[in-house]
């Protein structure tokens, strides 16, 4: 989507702040004990409370209004019985739609107390974020964001996930650029534009490079022997910088 305006800018912002105060929400209340169903029960009441629709669930028939992930699930988990324990990598991953527009985000964070390298790859994912969030210029070429997020974890001694992407929104939860790649493709040349509508979302791993779908459902990625942490916002690209509506 390209957002042209005053009406995109707004009916933006306004999804933005509602994925993200979900997503907020959620992360305080992952604490030992709970299960992942619980914390998605209370992102379907704050989708109702809101007058949003959970993407996921609207767009695809997901089960679950959020994707929640524990350890080796990477992305798209389905929330369920499983209890959070003291330890645990968990992604919040949040995304939704209000009056036809559309926002998307995710963090991964570390439950207590946990093995260093686990905080280690959550804050990288940050730190990679906002190097390519330095490159998200309008004239700029898009590769620009994926070489910053690979700069970033080889300086930290981390790898990428290489086939989960960034990708455009804003009218609908995917589309054009279709894919953001979190490493560097010198060919992907497509010049980012003025009012571009894109979620970015470096994911960082401990080991490999790849996720695989896992064998018990249809949705979940997951690894052999890695861990991954993500951080994922959905920017408007704009001559005055670019515009996180999902803060």
């Amino acid at each position: 989507m390209i957002a042209k305006t005053s009406e995109d800018f707004n009916g933006l912002k306004e999804i933005g702040r509602i994925v993200g105060k979900i997503r907020d929400e959620l992360v305080q209340r992952t604490v030992p004990g709970i299960t992942t169903k619980e914390l998605d029960e209370l992102a379907a009441a704050m989708f109702e409370e809101n007058g949003a629709i959970s993407a996921p669930k609207g767009e695809y028939d997901f089960p679950g209004y959020t994707c929640i992930s524990v350890n080796e699930e990477v992305a798209h988990g389905i929330p369920g019985n499983r209890v959070i324990k003291e330890g645990d990598l968990v992604n919040i991953d949040v995304s939704g739609s209000k009056n036809n527009y559309f926002a998307d985000t995710g963090i991964s964070i570390v439950v207590g107390k946990a093995d260093p390298i686990l905080t280690k790859i959550c804050e990288t994912a940050v730190e990679a974020f906002e190097a390519g969030l330095k490159k998200a210029k309008p004239g700029s070429k898009k590769s620009g964001l994926g070489k910053a997020v690979v700069a970033t974890a080889r300086k930290n001694g981390l790898k990428v996930i290489k086939n989960l992407t960034g990708h455009g929104i804003g009218r609908t939860i995917h589309e054009a650029p279709d894919h953001i790649y979190n490493y560097h493709e010198p060919w992907d040349d497509e010049l980012l534009l003025d009012g571009m509508v894109i979620a970015f979302e470096p994911f960082i791993s401990t080991a490999e490079e790849e996720v695989f779908q896992y064998e018990g459902d249809e949705w979940t990625f997951v690894t052999e022997n890695s861990y991954v942490a993500q951080c994922e916002h959905t920017i408007i690209l704009t001559k005055n910088g670019p515009l996180v509506i999902t803060r």
